[in-house]
């Protein structure tokens, strides 16, 4: 549960999930191309990627000088099963609301 907590809490700052967002749309990218229209400072990405790399969502590796990130598939896995499991949850909390509804639609006014 510590990974997933770790997960959520790492994509919760904008920043960070919009690096996560763009990793999976474009594939490995070096740290250069994350810091475009971002706003912010190469430090500032650093520490971001940092935070995302300790919590299990992307990796990274050396290639020369340049490092390339990408997502870690087994860290959002984990928040997508997570998230499916829960997903039962929800529709039979929603089946016993459409079924109370209905009956209350039924009783005599």
């Amino acid at each position: 549960m510590t990974d997933l907590l770790a997960a959520f809490s790492a994509l919760s700052d904008p920043t960070r999930f919009s690096i996560v967002e763009q990793l999976m749309d474009e594939g490995e990218l070096p740290a250069g191309d994350l810091i475009r229209g971002k706003g912010m400072s190469g430090a500032a990405i650093s520490r971001h990627l940092k935070v995302l790399r300790e919590a299990g969502l992307v990796r990274h590796r050396a290639k020369g000088t340049m490092r390339l990130y990408s997502v870690q598939p087994e860290g959002l896995r984990a928040i997508a099963d997570w998230t499916i499991s829960r997903r039962r949850f929800w529709e039979t909390s929603l089946d016993r609301l459409g079924e109370a509804l209905e009956r209350e639609n039924t009783w005599p006014t």
